[in-house]
């Protein structure tokens, strides 16, 4: 578990009561730069049995005992990449406030703890704050990672 005292943040463990918020979070930010796909369905819709069960963890960002942000961590197979960051989403009330480093910080961590040497996460090039996050964190961009998103458009790698 993480804080950050300056807009009294704590992150904590996934647990089944978030689920709705982890969907809504994550719905937000996709539909308003993009659309829902199969992909975000699978995950979304069942984070327990599609991430948690799998191998993976979520991260959840609670301001007063309430859900302002998520981030995912999805086991990989196949790829060269035992993770991916996956799934951050982060309330537009709390936006600019340094949540995302804590969610992305935390995951990036748990990566390390269950043995993790490579991280992956792809985005797209018109979120610009997101690259700038992930490259301050230390991601560089790589290509040909198969993707199951029309939205991905730039991938980024991290060496643990």
């Amino acid at each position: 578990m993480r804080t950050s005292n300056k807009e009294n943040i704590v992150i904590v463990p996934f647990e089944s009561m978030y689920s709705r918020a982890f969907k809504d979070l994550n719905q937000w930010w996709i539909e308003k730069y993009f659309k829902m796909e199969e992909a975000d369905y699978k995950s979304l819709d069942n984070p327990q049995s599609h991430i948690i069960d799998n191998g993976g963890y979520i991260a959840v960002a609670l301001q007063n005992e309430k859900p302002v942000g998520v981030c995912a961590l999805i086991k990989m197979q196949n790829t060269g990449y035992d993770y991916e960051l996956s799934k951050m989403g982060v309330s537009p009330k709390v936006h600019g406030k340094g949540i995302g480093h804590l969610l992305a910080t935390c995951i990036i961590e748990k990566a390390k703890e269950l043995g993790a040497k490579k991280l992956f996460l792809e985005t797209h090039t018109s979120l610009a704050p997101a690259i700038n996050l992930y490259k301050k964190l230390g991601f560089k961009e790589i290509k040909g990672v198969a993707t199951p998103y029309e939205r991905s458009d730039y991938q980024m790698g991290l060496e643990l």
